[in-house]
């Protein structure tokens, strides 16, 4: 116990030293671009524990329209009918698809119709929401709730109503 009395700094240095390694160790174990089993299996356990809501909202000059669980506005892509994901990479990356929960079904909420949802594969992997058969989408470009800036972008992405129509409004 003197010997420690005597270099508390070398005492404190070495302490700091095995937490830093501590902590190397432990990041290092999640940090590759390999991935074990068990993280993955931990991600989707936890990801599937939550179902995701699609809910009704009101814009302005657009009326009732389908919202997420995070009050978003959910479009359509007219060239994906009900045929399945049709916007992948690049699209995907400004359109969003809404991912379902891994093995847990989506919940209706407000004038939503919970007959109406559904999924569909998505071609990057996992399931997209359906509503109506139509895959749902948010818009990157949208700056928050409540917001639908991307209306009628390109002549091919509308808000979904609550019957499951696409709205072509604006």
């Amino acid at each position: 116990m003197t010997r420690h009395l005597r270099h508390p700094a070398r005492t404190a240095a070495i302490a700091t030293a095995a937490v830093l390694a501590t902590g190397i160790l432990v990041a290092g174990c999640g940090s590759s671009g390999y991935s074990s089993g068990s993280t993955a299996t931990t991600a989707t356990s936890h990801a599937a524990a939550t179902a995701t809501t699609i809910a009704t909202g009101t814009v302005a000059g657009l009326g009732a329209v389908l919202e997420d669980s995070q009050g978003r506005v959910l479009y359509v892509f007219t060239p994906d009918g009900t045929a399945g994901v049709t916007c992948t990479g690049g699209c995907a990356a400004t359109w969003p698809p809404v991912m379902a929960a891994s093995g847990v079904a989506p919940t209706a909420g407000g004038t939503a119709k919970s007959s109406l949802l559904g999924t569909t594969a998505n071609p990057g992997g996992g399931s997209v929401i359906t509503y109506a058969g139509h895959p749902l989408y948010t818009y990157a470009g949208d700056s928050g709730p409540g917001v639908a800036s991307g209306q009628g972008s390109g002549g091919n992405w509308f808000v979904i109503t609550p019957a499951g129509t696409a709205n072509h409004t604006g």
